[in-house]
């Protein structure tokens, strides 16, 4: 508690200047829309999507500075500009599977606009209250280090003292460069080979059986802002996630795709490839699940990330065990303020008031009433199946808002698995609708939106504790964020269906003149996420889900927890994560673990330590910024179909080159520069 009394943010609690504007607000709400919409497209494509954080922080502050905006100001239109992309993440990842599903024979209809708007509202305001509940736990928990929020606060300080503004705004430029290089494909990002081998084994009647196998062998993916991630959260962070990387694709894959490859239907599966449009014709379809690199990773798509996410589900639950006394202390803070404002006191420091206790449970009960409207008047559901939607919907909506700004304290909101959240969410409250007696379309419906509820609510509950802390390090005012996230979120709810829309009927136009059948989960538009969901949910109320491989998952997180490894949770997220994204990370944690090693070398004083932190979290700061800010210039590209160059013949030795000289940089100027940053020499 001395520690968090000692903290002193940027602009201290007593100073007053302008903050909650409506020029802010303004800029904020465009902002959300834009970035919104250009994340909704690259989810849909690609099942990613980019950290708004940073370009709403550089955008927000570059108009800000012409119009003389204070640094608060900045700070709250960062804030309102950055929740677009998490109500668009939690809307690409479930509202496509109400078409993929069949529910929603047309996606777009004015009542599916109404229903989706309901949706994302209803989960972006959980979501905000939830966190309204949480931010001081969170925000003051010492352990979690809030990467992007750091990175986030750093732009708004040396945007506004100059100091260190050089080296944010270089490695701004270096990132941006990397990126446009990879898209111009001057360099091949990531490396990946299958070895295979054929091999037997004598089973006990001494019969030998033939049996092929396989490894993936691949490299970290060239990715600045990984890089960065990785370099803030530091080596043993970055090594937990990577653990889970190894023990997927190491272990677990290698085996399976032993015991399985020799027993795959290949004609199956490539008339599942025509049939789902995912190759033009069977002769195409068969040279693609012929090949050991698509076999080996549809083995860890299909039964590895299960794995994953049961490990997920443990991990959740051991991660809210370990939060629980600070949880409970949070609420009895929340419910204390209220008593106390009720007397006529109450809290007065500025930089700690939340929205009112009150308004949080009025919030938290209108998502509910929602909810309950949603399940039961438009998709039919029973008064107890609308009833026990409902439940579970307040339940794991707090119960995965704080693990979900658990994991945006460790990895940061670029790498939160908010899908795997959701999938969760979708096993078990289908599974309730099964023992219920729910079943058909109402059963589906009432999952789905029961997922896609908390899926917003998770995402935005992310995103908004990962803008707090970056409010907390500058000295912004809670409440006035949270109400501006309240508006942003009104605002994404009511626009961001559209660009859904205009995806989706443009690729069916496109399918037509081409020859495929396009939309949601064609070749060109797979929504992976809400495929996904809609898989699951279909095939748990229908009876055909595989719970060998979640109770394997959970088995194994349990195993973790008397492994006593540090964070379970982190391990699974690796294996649920691309080889590639979870080697980068890992990649800038040893960056960093390097330049510690000299630092302890050299036998650097604390002060002196701080100040090479400092530089290097701007450096790291300025990677993931402009690897950022230029992915978004080439999603507006795409999205336009403006079509780039590229180079046809790529090489990953490029790739080791940036390493080497980012890893150089990460490393040398901190400790070269440390010695007078801040206009003081540091021994």
């Amino acid at each position: 508690m001395a520690d968090q009394q000692k903290f002193i943010p940027f602009v201290s609690s007593e100073t007053r200047m302008a903050e909650f504007t409506a020029r802010g607000l303004i800029i904020g709400l465009f902002l959300a829309i834009i970035l919104g919409a250009a994340n909704a497209y690259l989810g849909l494509k690609a099942g990613m999507t980019i950290a708004a954080t940073y370009p709403a922080a550089v955008i927000g502050m570059a108009i800000l500075r012409v119009m003389k905006g204070t640094i608060l100001e900045e700070n709250f239109t960062r804030t309102v500009g950055s929740i677009g992309e998490s109500v668009a993440a939690g809307a690409i990842f479930t509202l496509p599977a109400f078409y993929i599903s069949g529910i929603w024979p047309e996606f777009y209809t004015p009542g599916h606009y109404i229903i989706s708007a309901l949706i994302m509202l209803t989960g972006g305001v959980l979501g905000i209250m939830f966190v309204a509940l949480l931010r001081r736990v969170m925000v003051n928990d010492a352990e979690l280090p809030f990467p992007e929020s750091q990175a986030a606060a750093e732009i708004h300080k040396t945007g506004q003292t100059g100091g260190g503004s050089g080296y944010l705004f270089w490695a701004m430029g270096l990132g941006a460069l990397v990126k446009t290089l990879g898209e111009f494909r001057l360099f091949l990002p990531v490396w990946e080979k299958v070895v295979a081998f054929k091999t037997q084994f004598i089973t006990g009647a001494g019969q030998a059986i033939q049996a092929k196998g396989g490894i993936l062998l691949g490299s970290p993916g060239l990715k600045p802002a990984y890089i960065g991630v990785g370099y803030i959260i530091g080596p043993k962070l970055a090594s937990l996630n990577f653990s889970g990387g190894i023990i997927a694709w190491g272990l677990l894959t290698p085996i399976i795709y032993y015991f399985v490859g020799p027993h795959i239907d290949l004609n199956a599966w490539a008339e599942y490839l025509v049939a789902n449009n995912l190759a033009p014709d069977m002769a195409a379809a068969s040279a693609t699940v012929s090949e050991p690199m698509f076999q080996i990773v549809e083995v860890w798509k299909t039964i590895v990330r299960p794995i994953a996410i049961g490990g997920m589900l443990v991990g959740t639950a051991y991660t809210l065990w370990n939060m629980r006394k600070s949880l409970v202390e949070g609420i009895s803070r929340s419910v204390a303020d209220l008593k106390a404002s009720a007397q006529g006191g109450g809290i007065t420091d500025r930089t700690e008031k939340d929205i009112s206790f009150l308004w949080i449970m009025i919030g938290i009960a209108a998502a509910g009433v929602a909810t309950f409207l949603i399940t039961s008047l438009i998709f039919g559901a029973s008064v107890y199946v609308a009833l026990l939607a409902t439940v579970v919907m307040i339940i794991f909506g707090f119960f995965f808002a704080a693990v979900s700004g658990y994991l945006v304290g460790i990895i940061g909101s670029s790498n939160n698995p908010i899908s795997g959240l959701t999938i969760s969410t979708v096993v078990v409250t289908a599974l309730l609708m099964l023992i219920l007696g729910a079943k058909g379309e109402d059963g589906i419906a009432s999952t789905l939106a029961v997922a896609a509820i908390v899926c917003v609510s998770a995402a935005v509950a992310g995103e908004m504790l990962q803008d707090l802390k970056a409010g907390h390090f500058l000295g912004g005012t809670p409440w006035k964020m949270q109400i501006g996230d309240v508006i942003g979120v009104i605002a994404a709810a009511a626009v961001l269906f559209l660009p859904l829309v205009i995806l989706h009927e443009g690729d069916i136009a496109v399918g037509k003149q081409l020859g495929y059948e396009g939309g949601f989960g064609s070749k060109e538009l797979p929504a992976p996420q809400a495929s996904l969901m809609a898989i699951l949910t279909s095939g748990i109320i229908g009876g055909k889900m595989a719970w060998a491989l979640i109770v394997t998952g959970m088995l194994m997180g349990v195993g973790f927890i008397l492994m006593q490894v540090k964070s379970p949770m982190l391990v699974s997220i690796g294996m649920y994560l691309p080889l590639q994204t979870t080697f980068a990370i890992f990649i800038g944690g040893i960056i960093k673990g390097i330049m510690q090693m000299y630092e302890k070398k050299r036998g650097h004083s604390d002060e002196r330590k701080a100040k090479t932190n400092n530089i290097g979290i701007l450096l790291a700061s300025g990677l993931i910024a402009g690897e950022a800010l230029i992915g978004l210039l080439f999603a507006g590209l795409a999205f336009g179909n403006i079509n780039i160059w590229r180079f046809d013949n790529p090489s990953y030795l490029v790739s080791i080159i940036f390493f080497v000289i980012l890893g150089i940089i990460l490393v040398r100027i901190p400790l070269r520069k440390s010695a007078n940053f801040g206009g003081k020499k540091s021994e």
